[in-house]
């Protein structure tokens, strides 16, 4: 049953491009905030049809108020952890603030728990480390039993599965002090859900972006 719904979820699923835009520029004014954003599509912005309305131009926008920020995304659709610590090895950059959001593409691909939390631990020697991140908030695996577009009850399986991704998660960043593991707070609200019932609308980047810019501001005496 659960790979029959599986299979109808991807056939019928809206493949949603990711949105146009720029993934560098410079914003706002104030003391220097190097910004990188990460991970999957979500990371990416799809779901809006502007990079502007995704995650990246809300949270600079509101950290431009009080910084400029230096940003840049480095997010594809359908990246794991491994696929995503891969890609950030090629960096030269170093940066002050990273966001990053991961664990869905994890989920649907069965990764184990304590094989997702060594990953998530590599990605973040790696931020830490080479790339200098005095601050890296990582956002929380989702709630999969939420999303509108998974039937029942294969929505309860990946829930499940989604959530023992995010304490293995949580309980790994207690080992470093630049970690601030962020649960974004969106209302269960069926605007909150892009039109494929499976990314966030720009209301919920909104709420998340709010969310991680607080988060941010807060911990500026690390920055």
């Amino acid at each position: 049953m659960l790979a029959a719904q599986g299979l109808a979820v991807r056939r019928k699923a809206q493949l949603l491009a990711e949105p146009a835009g720029p993934r560098a520029g410079r914003a706002g004014s104030g003391p220097a905030l190097r910004l990188l954003i990460a991970g999957d599509s979500a990371a990416a912005g799809v779901g809006v049809d502007s990079q502007d309305l995704a995650l990246c131009g809300q949270l600079v926008s509101r950290l431009a108020q009080t910084f400029t920020v230096d940003w840049r995304v480095e997010a594809t659709t359908g990246h794991t952890t491994s696929d995503t610590l891969a890609r950030l090895r090629a960096l030269p950059d170093r940066f002050d603030v990273v966001v990053t959001s991961l664990g869905v593409n994890d989920t649907t691909r069965a990764i184990p728990a304590r094989r997702f939390a060594a990953r998530q631990a590599a990605l973040m020697d790696l931020l830490t480390g080479p790339l200098a991140a005095r601050l890296v908030v990582v956002t929380s695996v989702p709630d999969m039993a939420l999303f509108p577009a998974l039937p029942h009850p294969l929505s309860w399986v990946l829930g499940q599965q989604s959530q023992r991704l995010d304490r293995s998660l949580a309980n790994m960043l207690k080992r470093y002090p630049q970690a601030v593991h962020h649960r974004p707070h969106i209302p269960p609200d069926p605007a909150m859900a892009a039109r494929d019932g499976y990314h966030p609308s720009a209301l919920a980047y909104a709420h998340w972006a709010e969310g991680l810019a607080r988060v941010i501001q807060a911990q500026a005496r690390r920055i």
